[in-house]
């Protein structure tokens, strides 16, 4: 089933207007393509922002980094690949 979309009319500046028509001439994609992609991702980005916010509020420095040596702990000490060492 397809999902339903809506309509959003947002205004820009005429700068800002241009350099997202350049760059989704660019990339070969509509105006709503880019705007979507550009949406989506920021939105992402703030998801996983708020999330580290949420889980280091009451944690101190200590307690981070014995979380972070507790992960690191259980990947393990295989070889490092060349790829790696660039």
């Amino acid at each position: 089933m397809k999902a339903k979309s809506s309509v959003l009319t947002i205004r820009v500046p005429r700068e800002l207007k241009h350099k997202i028509e350049q760059i989704a001439d660019r990339q070969g994609v509509s105006i709503n393509q880019l705007a979507l992609y550009a949406f989506t991702k920021e939105i992402k980005e703030i998801e996983v922002s708020d999330f580290f916010i949420r889980y280091l509020k009451n944690k101190g420095r200590k307690q981070i980094l014995a979380d972070f040596d507790s992960v690191m702990g259980k990947i393990g000490h295989g070889e490092i690949s060349e790829w790696d060492k660039l």
